[in-house]
């Protein structure tokens, strides 16, 4: 999942061990079906339609039944003028908001969903919007119980038995819908549309069906403008060009080298100093391109702020150059054009400088004469910050 908490150390499957060293895992604990129920009844498996915001939603914290007042935001992250005062999009707990532009022309809605997102959810839920105001509630298009196959089993993270689904993302790529997403501590797996509808029926779109496509977590899909797509994962170490039928890698994945990385420690989460400080983060791998340039990133503590740290090239695998903070606090979302050439970058909140937590919305992002990202002055979800008292 795109979050610091995050622990798990993952490693690649068979297919790019010899990209990555695999490391070798302790058996998996055996759990008994009092102790699965007992993480399976701790609340809901989905978020569910969610209701419109009421207010600002400053400060708020997601609902649940684990919702504590003591991790509301602080929103120092506006006061320092680091962002404007925004305001969620809707009020459903989701972390890992992304948002697309569907071939429809409608804006789809996904991310990590349930009550107890670390442990268990239900599968991958769907909003859809005309505006990117008001959004419908579309329910489960994939369930792990119907639709599933080795994401049925639960898993030990953490020495707790878990069947938690992580970060999926919805992509409009070949002219149909596709769904990658993860389950740690096990990998990932890719879907794709049995209709053409962002709604499914789903599938694997990929010719390994009973077990992982990749270990790992935070996958993501991209599709150049020549059509072919690329996929990358985690910290975005290595990207690679899928086949054109979406079934497998086509070759080697290739390495992401960085031109000048970014050495200031307050940049990074200091339990990964040790890596070195030569990539761009830790998990929640983004891609895209914008003005003719490649966009590579990933989630980090950037100044104590969980942000997409993105770094930028002219050529697909590199070599980037130039990382960056994103959008400040803003997570490992994604990035997209809207119907009016405007570009934005999904956000959830998920540290106390954000003004909210764990809700979806959206900052507007402006790009310079040299590729850089900032957040736009120009926020149509800007609101007027309340006074806060001591």
């Amino acid at each position: 999942m795109k979050t610091i908490l995050s622990l798990i150390i993952i490693t690649v499957a068979s297919r790019v061990a010899a990209q990555t060293p695999a490391t070798t895992a302790a058996a998996p604990k055996t759990f008994t079906a009092d102790q699965i129920a007992a993480i399976a009844n701790h609340g809901s498996g989905i978020s569910g339609p969610g209701k419109p915001v009421v207010g600002t939603g400053w400060g708020d914290w997601r609902d649940g039944p684990d919702s504590p007042p003591t991790k509301r935001a602080t929103a120092s992250v506006v006061t320092s003028g680091l962002l404007p005062a925004i305001q969620p999009i809707l009020n459903v707990h989701i972390r890992d908001a992304v948002v697309i532009l569907g071939g429809d022309g409608n804006y789809y809605l996904t991310g990590s969903t349930g009550d107890d997102i670390w442990a268990h959810g239900d599968g991958v839920e769907l909003w859809k919007s005309k505006d990117l105001k008001k959004w419908d509630y579309m329910g489960l298009v994939w369930s792990i119980e119907k639709d599933g196959t080795w994401e049925k089993n639960w898993a030990d993270l953490h020495g707790k038995p878990a069947r938690a689904l992580w970060a999926p993302e919805l992509h409009y790529i070949k002219n149909n819908y596709y769904i990658c997403l993860s389950m740690p501590p096990t990998g990932i797996s890719i879907l794709k549309s049995t209709t053409g509808k962002p709604e499914g029926p789903y599938v694997k779109a990929t010719t390994v069906t009973d077990k992982p496509f990749v270990n790992g977590i935070d996958p993501t899909l991209f599709q150049d403008d020549d059509g072919k797509v690329y996929f990358t994962w985690a910290s975005a170490t290595h990207i690679g060009l899928m086949k054109d039928d979406m079934s497998d890698f086509d070759g080697p994945l290739h390495d992401v080298k960085l031109e000048n990385p970014d050495h200031d420690p307050t940049h990074h989460v200091a339990r990964c100093e040790g890596r070195g400080m030569n990539d761009l983060g830790t998990e929640g791998a983004v891609l895209f391109k914008a003005n003719g340039k490649y966009y590579l990133g990933a989630a980090d503590d950037y100044q104590g702020r969980y942000s997409s740290c993105v770094a930028m090239a002219d050529n697909i695998f590199g070599p980037y150059r130039n990382r960056q903070e994103s959008v400040p606090c803003g997570g490992g979302g994604d990035f997209f054009k809207d119907k009016q050439g405007n570009w934005w970058g999904a956000y959830f909140g998920n540290d106390a400088q954000s003004p909210w937590r764990e809700k979806p919305g959206l900052v507007r992002i402006d790009f310079d004469k040299d590729g850089k990202i900032s957040v736009s002055k120009n926020q149509p979800f800007a609101i007027t910050p309340p006074v806060v008292t001591k």
